[in-house]
């Protein structure tokens, strides 16, 4: 399926936010709908180079797009072209609440990437997502709550900035699998092609 993408901006707490849009076009794989909702994709750190642009972000947008989602990689807070500056963690779940909250379909996934799951596992314990996607989730640097049941939670067997047995530890109260991936490291080189058949295997 071939995606269009397009620049959006929505007003948040510390003013605008800088959104890609990437739109699904063409054919929808068989049996999916060719629109079948929205997906809001987070990113990592954004005082460490975190950006919307970043390929595990990329990667997650496009496995969900080709499903029929039109995926929102908003930049947080004083990165890129969004206003303001880093939030400590609290202002970009606001970041991602205000993009939620504009975004026009019932049906949403929040998805994120490193410290951008670990906002997505905060912001999913204030609303009603359709589905959760964390890989590589920042649980050493955050207290990250729990999700609900059906999360998808990917890691890298060779993970040097988030243990995998940290979040082992996090999810095994919760009684949640974790989808490991051989030899990955924290930024899935050269393993992105895995990361993207896993979503798309354990989609339904």
């Amino acid at each position: 399926m071939r995606a269009s993408t397009r620049r959006r901006f929505v007003a948040g707490p510390a003013g605008r936010i800088e959104c890609a849009l990437d739109l699904p076009g063409g054919a929808a794989p068989e049996g999916t709908p060719a629109v079948r909702g929205a997906a809001l994709v987070a990113h990592p750190h954004p005082l460490h180079g975190g950006t919307l642009d970043n390929k595990v972000v990329q990667t997650l947008a496009r496995a969900l797009v080709e499903f029929g989602y039109a995926a929102w990689r908003p930049n947080f807070r004083g990165v890129g072209a969004s206003e303001g500056g880093f939030g400590g963690g609290q202002g970009e779940v606001e970041d991602l609440l205000s993009v939620f909250q504009e975004i026009p379909s019932e049906k949403i996934v929040l998805a994120g990437f490193s410290f951008g799951a670990a906002m997505q596992a905060k912001l999913a314990a204030r609303v009603k997502p359709e589905r959760v996607v964390l890989v590589g989730i920042a649980v050493t640097s955050f207290a990250v709550p729990g999700v609900p049941p059906g999360s998808m939670v990917i890691h890298g067997e060779r993970d040097e900035t988030v243990p995998l047995a940290a979040v082992l530890d996090w999810a095994r109260p919760q009684d949640l699998p974790v989808v490991l991936v051989p030899g990955a490291d924290h930024f899935f080189h050269r393993k992105l092609h895995v990361l993207r058949g896993i979503v798309q295997a354990n989609w339904k």
